[in-house]
């Protein structure tokens, strides 16, 4: 882009935009950005979103993007529970192998039995959502 595409602009955001400054703790800053970033908007925006919810006025904000929007990113996210329960399924059956024998008729041992099962038929139900 040329100097006179830059000059164009610079004149369009100088008469359609206000440059607020504004001063605050960088540690607040530095959160507020945090949040940002987790939100997907810039610092501009979301301060923008803000003033407009104030007045009531300006452009009215974006709805907040469905992280779960594509079926591509539903099985990822399905993918990545499976293996977060599976693992929390091994972690309980350790726990249950590892009851000594004079207890394998205990409650603790059935408890852990039994949530052993739970995970197994969870985790089959969540793969044949497949």
């Amino acid at each position: 882009m040329g100097a006179t595409s830059n000059e164009s602009k610079q004149r369009w955001n100088s008469s359609n935009y206000a440059q607020v400054k504004v001063s605050v703790p960088k540690d607040l800053y530095d959160a507020f950005k945090a949040k940002c970033r987790a939100d997907e908007m810039s610092v501009a925006s979301k301060i923008s979103q803000f003033m407009a919810a104030e007045t009531g006025r300006g452009r009215a904000a974006k709805p907040p993007r469905d992280p779960y929007g594509t079926r591509p990113k539903r099985r990822k996210e399905l993918e990545a529970e499976i293996c977060r329960l599976t693992t929390l399924m091994e972690a309980e059956r350790e726990y249950m192998e590892n009851i000594p024998e004079n207890l394998q008729n205990s409650q603790r041992y059935e408890a852990a039995d039994q949530a052993v099962t739970a995970f197994e038929e969870a985790l089959s139900a969540l793969e044949e959502a497949y």
